[in-house]
């Protein structure tokens, strides 16, 4: 039998994907990555979570000029929107980033195998036509989005749109409805919210952020409806029919009921992701998938079959780009024959809205659920650096072991909660307890005292309320 092309090749180059091979090449091993896309980086960096924040940034901006927070800080502007300009700095952005994925590939000597590959066999897969051999095969393809039933999505005519397609709208849509209260659609609604559309959420469930802390799901909800955002809970859509240039979406009660219509000139459909598993020939290799369209492994990534491993969007757990890329790492390193592990437990997660909402570990509920709990809570409104940023929603809440006082989760609302959160996942990493946080010091003035403070407050002693 021929000699193996390379030593590892992934499939995919995704935030997990490129990760994997780069760390696979740094550790010696002869590597490849097959991605079909123009570009490097897989959904997060083409058309996911750095073009969503690029626009999300800019209409921050455009927002604090129109709505006045400007002025009540003494700087009087009158903002005039350019579309095309602020669209340019997201492409701009991508751009960079993608073209900077490319560059590391060739520093570290990474085969770019040019298309989509299928699995021809055990150790073998064809990409655009020709065939490759590898000791070693990291499946990495990343999820894409979840079709609703009796709503067609298509970007190209800008009325039913996709999360891809809301990112590329050419002009601020009157009426813009969001299909699901998930993560992206409350994203990209507050973008379009911002920039001066009328923006209704209509959500399956009775509350917006399914998994999330109870707490944070509610003071959400007030929050963002304090923006200008309508919901329509416990809501579902049956149809979507596009007529003319708008949308006529027929909605009925989630329990069932009489159904109503809404108009729209833009839908956005993002009720979830699913995994990138058809038109790999999985059977090929000798893999199924679970009910979920999942690939399972084991703790180390490898599946059911030697020599194939999978990491990211196509096996259980959380659809994050940083849960992948970890996972990349772990991987390469388990199969260069050192020990590669990620803590599924202590993975946070992040809305990049106004302000931003973040969370590790446990929800107070599930931490209830596994036995008793201490709970500390500390309001951003008194927190010296949220009050002179004129920041005063949201808070911060530290979830610990009512016997040993070891964190088990930590939710924050505020302006840079996303930043805040890497605090308490390493905390939480290393097994701290909410005193530990009390008792470590904090900068001030910072956004961050918040998290010493609620800490402080599990055991009923915070300073500053």
């Amino acid at each position: 039998m021929a000699d193996y092309d390379y030593d590892v090749l992934v499939i995919g180059a995704g935030p997990g994907g490129y990760v994997a091979a780069i760390r696979a090449a740094q550790l010696g091993l002869k590597t490849a990555c097959a991605e079909g896309r123009e570009t490097l980086g897989g959904t997060c960096l083409n058309v996911g979570c750095i073009p969503s924040k690029a626009m999300l940034h800019a209409s921050e901006y455009f927002d604090a000029a129109a709505n006045g927070s400007m002025a009540k800080m003494g700087i009087k502007v009158k903002p005039e929107l350019d579309l095309g300009t602020m669209h340019g700095q997201r492409i701009d952005a991508v751009k960079g980033l993608t073209g900077g994925i490319e560059f590391l590939f060739k520093k570290n000597k990474i085969d770019w195998l040019k298309g989509y590959a299928q699995f021809t066999g055990k150790d073998s897969v064809e990409v655009a036509g020709k065939a490759y051999r590898a000791k070693n095969i990291i499946i990495a393809t990343g999820s894409s989005v979840t079709p609703l039933p009796g709503v067609e999505v298509d970007n190209d005519k800008q009325v039913i749109v996709d999360s891809t397609g809301a990112l590329e709208l050419a002009k601020v849509p009157g009426h813009l409805v969001v299909i699901g209260g998930g993560v992206i659609g409350l994203e990209l609604g507050s973008v379009w919210r911002r920039l001066g559309a009328k923006v209704t959420c209509v959500e399956f469930l009775d509350q917006i952020l399914p998994g999330m802390d109870g707490d944070v799901r509610k003071e959400a909800n007030k929050i963002f409806k304090k923006q200008g955002i309508e919901f329509k809970l416990k809501t579902k859509v049956t149809k979507a029919a596009v007529k003319g240039k708008k949308a006529v979406l027929t909605l009925e009660p989630a329990a069932g009921g009489d159904a109503e219509t809404l108009e729209a000139d833009v839908v956005l459909v993002s009720i979830g992701r699913k995994p990138n598993t058809d038109g790999l020939a999985l059977d090929k290799a000798g893999l199924a998938v679970n009910q979920r369209g999942q690939i399972e492994t084991d703790h180390d990534f490898s599946t059911q079959v030697p020599g194939i491993w999978a990491i990211g969007d196509v096996i259980p757990g959380p659809m994050l780009a940083h849960k992948a890329e970890d996972e990349g790492i772990a991987c390469a390193e388990n199969i260069a024959g050192q020990t590669g592990i990620v803590n599924h437990d202590v993975i946070p997660s992040v809305v990049y809205t106004w302000p931003e909402i973040a969370g590790v570990g446990l929800t107070e509920e599930q931490a209830k659920e596994k036995g008793e709990v201490k709970v500390g809570k500390f309001p951003m409104l008194a927190n010296s650096r949220a009050k002179t940023n004129h920041e005063p929603d949201g808070f911060v809440k530290v979830i610990a072991d009512a016997k040993t006082d070891r964190v088990l989760g930590v939710w924050c609302i505020a302006s840079v909660a996303g930043t805040m959160i890497a605090q308490a996942a390493q905390a939480m990493e290393f097994g701290a307890t909410s005193e530990d946080i009390a008792y470590t010091c904090h900068a001030h003035p910072t956004h961050s005292e918040a998290i010493k403070e609620a800490a402080m407050a599990v055991t009923g002693k915070p300073i500053h309320i």
